[in-house]
C-alpha cells in the first residue's frame, strides 16, 4: 500500500482545489457587490456622458472619450432633443436625464 497520499502524488491538483474553494467562498461573501457590477458600466456611462454633454456644455466626441472604459458598451443613445442618454452594457441597460441647471442630470428609474 503507498503511504503517500493524493497531495503528495498531485500537488497541482491540490492547490487548483484549494483556490477554487477560496475564490468561491470570496464569490459567496461579494455576491451583492458582483450582482450590481453590471449595472455600475452603463449606468456610470450614462451619468457622466450626460454631465458632460448637457451640464458641462461639451461636445459629443469629447464626452463619449471622456466616458470611454476598459469594458465596452453594446449600446449607446444620445436623444439631444430631450437631453436624455441610454446607455446598455453587460445586459443591463441605464439612462440618464438632464433635469435643469441647478440639478443638472439624474439617473432614471
Amino acid at each position: 500500500m503507498n503511504r503517500h497520499g493524493f497531495v503528495h502524488r498531485r500537488p497541482f491538483y491540490t492547490v487548483w482545489w484549494v483556490l477554487l474553494i477560496v475564490l468561491l467562498g470570496w464569490a459567496w461573501q461579494e455576491r451583492v457587490a458582483l450582482w450590481a457590477f453590471p449595472d455600475i458600466i452603463s449606468a456610470y456611462t450614462a451619468k457622466e456622458y450626460c454631465s458632460c454633454r448637457y451640464v458641462m456644455a461639451n461636445d459629443a466626441e469629447y464626452c463619449l472619450g471622456y466616458v470611454k472604459q476598459w469594458m465596452p458598451v453594446s449600446g449607446f443613445t444620445d436623444d439631444a432633443a430631450s437631453r436624455r442618454v441610454t446607455v446598455s452594457g453587460m445586459g443591463r441597460s441605464n439612462s440618464a436625464v438632464w433635469v435643469g441647471e441647478r440639478l443638472g442630470c439624474r439617473l432614471q428609474p
